[in-house]
Parts: structure tokens; sequence; C-alpha cells
């Protein structure tokens, strides 16, 4: 019945039939079917049915966190039972500069334990990979840290801590940090992405007056219309910035860092393939950044 137990899941995290079907990849049938074996195998109610919905009674909301202690015990168990049998799938969100980075490194030692585990990568912003945990769409995220309180069922553990710096064409004069954001059209990182409203409140506490010319989210792209020389930019230094082009300045006693870290649903199991790719993330955050020097 663990496959039962893990559509219920499913179903209790995603509120409907029809979303639990679509992130397991069955029809709204088979995970109704699935939900009356349970409840027949359980010999109790789980939901309150009517023509359009299915709603979790009491004894399926006492039931959830007994399903999921089921369901974590089941993968230890499969796991000690040897690693290079286990099968199943992670879905991981994941910002656009992790992906690049310690996220490779991190998938590749987890592939070495786990060979016949399938990952599944998912892109997107901070904001909307967090609903996408808190919505049980996905397993975990590697995001920005969120500039408010997390829900009491999501978890943050921190992975590594980025240096905000300044960016300019490199043709430019050296001169201080203030002149060149005071002097030029500035690039603005979104403001509302986790990490633009960094990069705003910092503006607001030194009282900078920016000339904005251009806003957007991805840093790649921000870097390169410094390269062509439209403006500057504040940017996180991240382990695969490209310095070509460009030149860098510190912000000292006034600087800031923007924070990555792991979201993921409690309770955390270290023994499930979750808590085994939690480990290679935080193993992967640790491996010394290659500045070029």
């Amino acid at each position: 019945m663990i496959r039962e137990f893990k559509t219920f899941i499913a179903v209790a995290r995603d509120g409907t039939f029809t979303g639990a079907g679509r992130q397991l990849g069955l029809t709204q049938s088979a995970v109704s079917a699935q939900m009356r074996r349970l409840e027949d195998y359980l010999g109790v109610t789980l939901f309150e049915r009517t023509a359009k919905s299915a709603v979790l009674n009491a004894a399926g909301r006492e039931m959830v966190p007994q399903a999921e202690e089921l369901v974590a015990m089941a993968e230890r168990m499969a796991s000690s039972a040897g690693a290079g049998h286990v099968s199943g799938l992670l879905r991981v969100g994941a910002i656009a500069s992790v992906q690049q980075s310690v996220l490779v490194d991190a998938l590749a030692q987890f592939r070495d334990t786990f060979p016949d585990v399938r990952v599944r990568v998912v892109p997107g912003v901070s904001l909307s990979l967090l609903g996408q945990v808190d919505a049980g769409e996905i397993d975990m995220a590697v995001l920005i840290r969120p500039p408010f309180a997390l829900p009491p069922e999501l978890a943050w553990r921190p992975l590594l801590r980025e240096p905000v710096v300044l960016a300019a064409p490199a043709a430019l004069p050296a001169q201080p940090w203030r002149e060149l954001l005071a002097g030029h059209p500035f690039i603005r990182y979104d403001r509302s992405s986790f990490g633009g409203r960094l990069v705003d409140m910092f503006l607001k506490k030194h009282r900078i007056a920016v000339r904005e010319a251009v806003e957007l989210d991805e840093m790649e792209a921000i870097a390169n219309l410094v390269r062509r020389g439209l403006g500057v930019a504040l940017l996180p230094h991240t382990r695969q910035f490209d310095t070509d082009g460009l030149r860098l300045y510190g912000l000292g006693d006034a600087g800031f860092d923007r924070e990555i870290g792991l979201v993921a649903r409690l309770p955390h199991d270290p023994g499930s393939l979750a808590g085994h790719l939690a480990d290679c993330l935080i193993q992967a955050a640790e491996i010394p950044r290659d500045d070029g020097a």
C-alpha cells in the first residue's frame, strides 16, 4: 500500500485529486481508485466527497503525519537494502545561478550513490519555487533566502553566501563605487525577486539615488548589459561569475550578501532520498570558489 499512501500525501498537499494526479502522472480516476483502496484497507473514510471535490475529513487530517512517517520509513528501508537498487523520482527546484554550480556538483555526487533515481530539476525564481515546495509540487528547492518568515511546516538550511558587488564596464576608469552608481545608468536587479529586494533595501538604506535604465532578473543578462556599456549594476558574485569585460568593486563597510539555501517540508528525514540529496548539496556548497586569482 506504499503507493496509495504516497498518493494520499500528494492529495493532502494539493487539496484535489486532479492536482495530485498531475504531480504523479496519474489520471483523476486512478487517484480516486487508489484512495478508495486505501480507505478500504484502513477501514475509515478519509474524505468528504461532493460532486466536484474531495476534502480531507478529521480522520484524513489525522492520518497525514502517520502516512508521511510510513513512506519515509519505506524509503529508509529501501536505501539500507542497497543504494544501487533504489529507484524513484526527486523533484528539485533551483534558481538559474545554482543550476550552473552547486546543483551540478551535488547531482554528480548523488548519482554516484543512487544511479537509478531520476531527478527532475524545476527552474524558477525564488518566490515561485517556495510556493511549489509549500504546495508539495516539488520535494525541495535551492533559492535565495526569503525576506520573511517561512511557514512552520517548511525548514530552511543555509548553503552559501554570495557577496554583492558593483559591476562596471572594464573600459571605465577605476573610481569609488558610489561615484559609479551616481554617474552612470543603473541596470537594476528585478525588485520583485528576493535578491532584487536586497539591492533595493541597500540603496534606500544608504540614500543612494540611481538613474535606472533597465530592470530584469537574469544575472548573466545583467552582466552582458554592463559589458556593452549600458550602465553599472549591483550583482551577487556567484561561483560561475564571468569577469571578462567587467571591473568589480567591493562595497566596503556597506557590503551585504545574498544567502542561498535549501527549503524542504518538515519533518526532515536524513535517511530519505531527499535527505541524501540535501547532504550532497551541503557538501557541494562547501567546495571553495575559484575566483580566477
